[in-house]
């Protein structure tokens, strides 16, 4: 079901805004945000040409319904609100009219945006709980790996393809028979079997495709839990980067959430799951900190990181070994061998080609050259502020520009409607804009003088 009424409410901004005197062709809808959350300015063009507006000058006012709720986010809200108030932009919702220049206005805008966020938080708290209750008594839907499926009524069995069961049971036998991930892969690619697998993106999003089982797999079907019939909630933890989006790290597994044994059919035991787990860190193959224990990566390599494979493509990795009591560095390209269980694509001695390396950068990056690049980055600092201190007079004048009358109607997802209410002015009552702008919402006949003579109006 949808909240039309809501969305009706919001629109109706538009007329509000008419009423307050700017004319249709000065208002501007921004709807580009609705069913988006509030929390991150990250991925709403919304709010940010709603900033960008704003910044350029080219608003007079914001109207919202709850501009508070414009962004749950302290940073981003009072980010703009710095902006209203450099470039003298009004902003409006139900409860009166705000001015984020005077001090007693933008106290109150920061306050009702930090009681905003805190709601956030308390939803983010409240619905976290429910998650965690359902998860005690192991009612929690969470997609199953591949090999378990729900079943009609809710509970989690094994697959009724017995060709996938048998997979399954194939690849945990040969890791018991060999011990290796590596040679596992290299069993099934030898007999020529295939594995099956659950796209979770794509085309074949939940659709069973079968295809050759690669190393880094047979690492996560090794590390599973869920086949041994335990139920895990809270194996890893979603935290967001600066750039926007998420990061997922993994958590070992004494700060594991839930872990409640025996919830479902399984296809090993808890014990053979420690047991092959063992048998990972002892071979060193395992992901993350297990396979460190060759030397770190600030070895003595000259190029690590930098070389590339001619044959392939794909990136050459380090190794080290000692040879007359010195470390040297071989580059060896083994990602596709690796994964695929295949033998190596090439491996390059690093000692005679850091070497070269190294003497061409020595016969190149001479003093002379050192002061040729010295001087050219001199040179283009000192020309850019020339241009910085040229354009800047240019810029301050275009943005200020006078004759930029602007009115933006902001819509984003959860703003509630504009209801007439009684107006009051908070700490601006001497001020002479108020009292125009109060008499125009008590008349509705003229427009905003003080604002719409130069600028258009955000509602939101």
């Amino acid at each position: 079901m949808e909240n039309t009424e809501s969305t009706q409410r919001q629109y109706a901004l538009r007329q509000h805004a008419v009423a307050l005197g700017w004319p249709q062709e000065r208002i501007l809808v921004i709807d580009s945000d609705l069913g988006q959350s509030g929390a991150s300015m990250a991925g709403r063009e919304g709010f940010q040409r709603l900033v960008a507006e704003v910044g350029m000058g080219r608003a007079g006012i914001v109207l919202g319904l709850e501009v508070s709720r414009l962004a749950r986010n302290c940073t981003d809200w009072h980010r703009l609100l710095e902006i209203c108030a450099l470039t003298d932009t009004l902003i409006l919702d139900e409860d009166g009219l705000y001015d984020p220049a005077h001090f007693n206005d933008r106290l109150l805008l920061g306050l009702k945006g930090t009681m905003s966020e805190a709601e956030l938080h308390v939803l983010r708290a409240r619905l976290r709980g429910g998650i965690l209750n359902k998860a005690r008594r192991v009612e929690l839907v969470i997609r199953p790996p591949v090999g378990l499926v729900y079943n009609p009524v809710g509970a989690l069995v094994l697959d009724p393809d017995q060709q996938v069961q048998q997979s399954l049971r194939l690849l945990f036998e040969t890791f018991r028979r060999t011990g290796s991930a590596t040679a596992t892969v290299k069993v099934f690619r030898r007999q020529g079997l295939q594995f099956p697998r659950r796209p979770h993106t794509g085309p074949h999003q939940g659709e069973l495709v079968w295809g050759e089982l690669g190393h880094s797999q047979t690492l996560r079907v090794l590390h599973n839990p869920r086949y041994t019939g335990a139920f895990v909630f809270g194996r890893s933890q979603t935290r967001r980067k600066l750039e926007g989006g998420h990061t997922v790290k993994w958590l070992p597994r004494e700060e594991w959430g839930i872990v409640i044994r025996d919830a479902h059919t399984g296809y090993l035991s808890w014990e053979e799951y420690e047991a092959n787990l063992q048998r990972l860190r002892t071979s060193a193959q395992a992901q993350g900190a297990e396979r460190r224990h060759s030397p770190a990566r600030e070895g003595p390599a000259l190029l690590q990181g930098l070389v590339i494979c001619g044959h392939c493509g794909n990136r050459m990795t380090v190794r080290y070994h000692v040879r007359r009591s010195h470390l040297e560095p071989n580059y060896v390209c083994q990602r596709f061998g690796v994964e695929h269980a295949q033998p190596i694509c090439q491996t390059a001695p690093g000692a005679g080609i850091d070497q070269a390396v190294g003497e061409l950068l020595v016969e190149v990056v001479t003093p002379l050259a050192l002061e040729v690049a010295l001087a050219c980055n001199r040179n283009c600092r000192r020309e850019l502020r020339k241009r910085i201190a040229f354009a800047a007079p240019k810029w301050s004048a275009f943005v200020m520009k006078p004759s930029w009358p602007s009115a933006v109607t902001g819509m984003w997802t959860r703003r509630t409607a504009w209801w007439p209410m009684p107006w009051r002015p908070i700490g601006t009552k001497n001020s002479e804009r108020w009292r125009r702008l109060n008499k125009i919402m008590n008349a509705s006949a003229k427009p905003i003088e003080a604002c719409s003579a130069r600028k258009i109006a955000l509602a939101s």
